[in-house]
């Protein structure tokens, strides 16, 4: 979409469950990097969206979420360079039980 922003999210959350609570939200509105960080497109309307959501989870005393606004996503690819580990894109399959 040409109004889409390329945000970068990390958070620090101090409650497992909330944590969890947090990745899952994430996981519906980007892509996993790595350990609480994602890598977001989102339209100013899904970006508010994003943030209340977030603001109903985490303890403001406690926790932490950052967004860092990239710049606009249209023709942008992200190009991310490691230092230490491999960085490799992690694949996500169903598993049917």
């Amino acid at each position: 979409m040409a109004d889409e922003r390329l945000f970068i999210v990390t958070y620090d959350i101090a409650d497992q469950r909330r944590w969890r609570r947090v990745f899952r939200t994430l996981n519906g509105y980007g892509e996993w990097l790595q350990l609480s960080v994602f890598q977001c497109r989102l339209t100013s309307r899904r970006r508010a969206e994003l943030e209340t959501k977030l603001r109903e989870l985490i303890k403001a005393g406690d926790d932490h979420v950052l967004l860092i606004d990239v710049g606009p996503a249209g023709g942008i690819t992200v190009a991310v360079a490691s230092i230490g580990k491999t960085f490799a894109v992690i694949e996500r399959h169903a598993t049917v039980i």
